[in-house]
């Protein structure tokens, strides 16, 4: 006969509310659930209330022909409950705990329910009817709603109290909430140790969050001794029970062998896992692998691009910055300014100063355009930096007042901050130098700007070592010296520094307090002017169609001076009217 009908029997136990509620009893635990559900439905509907609770199930797992609707749960636990069935309170709270919301204007004699976030109001109304009638499971959900529910519900004293009761009674998750408030109460050896002998009864239990606070106290050495074995154990169960943050820790341990064998196939698994659920950490590192390459493999920038842009979504303020270097640069992605100031736009307003320095710095080379990219309040924001006291905001502040970034060009008060942050900024020490041998902002001291382009130049900074160079070629600020010239302008040019060569190349030409040596000046001009420093290449030109140090080129030299003239100097232009047409120019 069919599971789905009515056998006489059947028909007979309907007839008498009792009847049905003990023959529904024996069918279910027959496993034959859809001729149960309708007997326990002839009984519920006459108000037994244990037919009440066992149709609330049957609709909550849909054993029953697959009929499954939480707020027909929650209509006929609730009919149960108001008969005062504890189980079907605490069963009641936990779903409107779960995600589902009480209509409390409904029509109906019962309030009908939607399916939406939790209503932990309704929760703890029902919660605590059954937590003091010594429901186990609803104390320890009373517990956690006076912990982690809206404001308005929070209470430690009432949290304390229902947890406690739970742990008593043995629950798993009475001991981990009490675990948890110890813990971030304890300051002393005996309440620390409790908390974590809550958290390993959880722990025991299988609770996956009390395997994630198990593995921190073992990684942190909270009551125990350190131990990365342990750690990264409890972070794997907790990871494969999907805590997002514990499959983050576990990649990480997994990646660089910390507490296990490493992995780094399986740990950038378990990242690319809390990456995907929203861990923008998780994601950030794995963009990193992408963007370091590894195993002898080269950088993946494309991969690690999508990577970034994940962390970034999620508000990874190092990630955007990155992926905003990625389009500047045009690596894995299309080169796109615009692009790139969105993502340092949106680093910079999360408070990242490099992504501040590089906004202003793309404003200042005009690299993205005004008609797509609305200029940022680079200088707001700098300025905010510098009066809190942060020297790099200082700097920064300073380049926008000496460059004229959002403002009109202030050279005083640009000096005034370039002052304030050279005393820890490296690129600052030499601006306020650079400015005191101007004498711009600033009264002119030359002797004043040797002291601060000097502390730049011991870091080995290019322009700061030109420009103290210079000062000593010139006698400015202090006796003239042109070996000391020399040498700063070497440091210079080991740095790529053209104008730094074509100094070099000036002071062995003659003239200098240094041994004439035309053949090394030669070699200095040349290397400068393969650098496109248009002047070093007339000194070249000059040198080539006279044969200085070198047998006579014309047709190179006519080279070089077409370069210096192109960029404007009228010399070059005369020197290029005085030789002979070319071979080719005369065909």
């Amino acid at each position: 006969m069919s599971n789905k009908k009515f056998t006489l029997g059947d028909k007979l136990a309907a007839r008498n509310p009792d009847k049905a509620l003990a023959r529904a009893t024996e069918l279910k635990a027959e496993g034959k659930h859809e001729r149960a559900f309708k007997l326990f439905v002839v009984a519920a509907e006459a108000g037994r209330d244990t037919a009440q609770h066992e149709v609330a199930l049957y609709y909550l797992t849909g054993s029953a022909g697959g009929l499954r609707s939480k707020a027909e749960a929650a209509r006929w636990l609730t009919r149960a409950a108001e008969l005062g069935n504890v189980t079907a309170k605490s069963q009641l709270a936990a779903l409107y705990a779960s995600g589902l919301q009480a209509e409390t204007e409904s029509g109906g004699l019962f309030p009908a329910s939607t399916e939406a976030g939790p209503d932990y109001t309704a929760a703890l109304r029902w919660g605590l009817e059954a937590a003091e009638a010594g429901d186990v499971e609803a104390q320890a959900l009373c517990g956690f709603i006076h912990t982690v529910g809206p404001a308005e519900l929070r209470d430690e004293a009432k949290a304390a109290h229902w947890h406690g009761k739970a742990a008593e009674a043995g629950n798993p998750q009475g001991h981990l909430g009490i675990g948890i408030m110890l813990l971030g109460k304890a300051d002393n050896d005996e309440l620390t140790f409790a908390a974590v002998e809550h958290i390993r009864k959880a722990a025991e239990a299988d609770i996956p969050t009390a395997h994630c606070y198990l593995a921190i106290i073992h990684e942190c050495a909270v009551g125990v001794r350190q131990d990365y074995g342990l750690a990264a154990h409890h972070y794997g169960l907790a990871a494969k029970s999907g805590i997002r943050n514990a499959q983050a820790k576990y990649g990480v341990m997994l990646l660089n062998g910390i507490g296990v064998r490493a992995n780094k196939v399986e740990g950038e698994t378990w990242l690319r896992r809390a990456g995907l659920t929203g861990d923008a950490e998780a994601a950030s590192l794995v963009a990193d692998i992408y963007a370091r390459g590894d195993q002898g493999l080269p950088p993946n920038y494309a991969e690690a691009a999508i990577w970034f842009r994940i962390a970034a979504e999620a508000g990874h303020r190092p990630s955007a910055r990155a992926l905003g270097m990625l389009y500047l640069m045009g690596a894995g992605v299309p080169r796109d300014a615009d692009e790139a100031a969105i993502w340092l736009r949106k680093a910079a307003e999360a408070g990242d100063s490099m992504a501040q320095s590089d906004l202003a710095e793309m404003l200042l080379k005009g690299q993205t355009n005004p008609r797509i990219t609305t200029p940022p309040p680079v200088l707001d924001w700098f300025e905010a930096a510098a009066e809190s006291g942060d020297a790099i905001g200082a700097y920064n502040y300073a380049v926008c007042l000496a460059e004229g970034i959002g403002t009109e060009r202030d050279d005083a008060r640009a000096a005034e901050w370039f002052r304030r942050a050279a005393e820890t900024v490296l690129n600052a020490q030499y601006r306020y130098g650079r400015l005191l041998a101007e004498g711009r902002g600033v009264a002119q001291d030359f002797a004043a700007a040797r002291e601060w382009l000097q502390k730049a130049a011991e870091f080995e900074l290019p322009e700061a070592l030109f420009d103290l160079g210079s000062l000593h070629a010139q006698g400015l600020g202090g006796p003239r010296d042109d070996e000391a010239a020399r040498g700063l302008f070497e440091r210079a040019a080991a740095k790529g520094m053209p104008e730094a060569m074509f100094a070099l190349g000036a002071l062995y030409g003659g003239g200098h307090e240094i041994p004439t040596d035309r053949a090394v000046s030669l070699a200095w001009y040349r290397q400068a002017a393969e650098k496109g420093h248009a002047r070093a290449a007339l000194m070249l030109g000059k040198y080539l169609r006279l044969g200085i140090a070198t047998p006579v080129d014309v047709e190179a030299a006519r080279k070089w001076f077409t370069m210096a003239a192109k960029a404007g100097f009228e010399e070059a232009q005369a020197e290029l009217a005085t030789l002979e047409p070319s071979a080719a120019a005369a065909e």
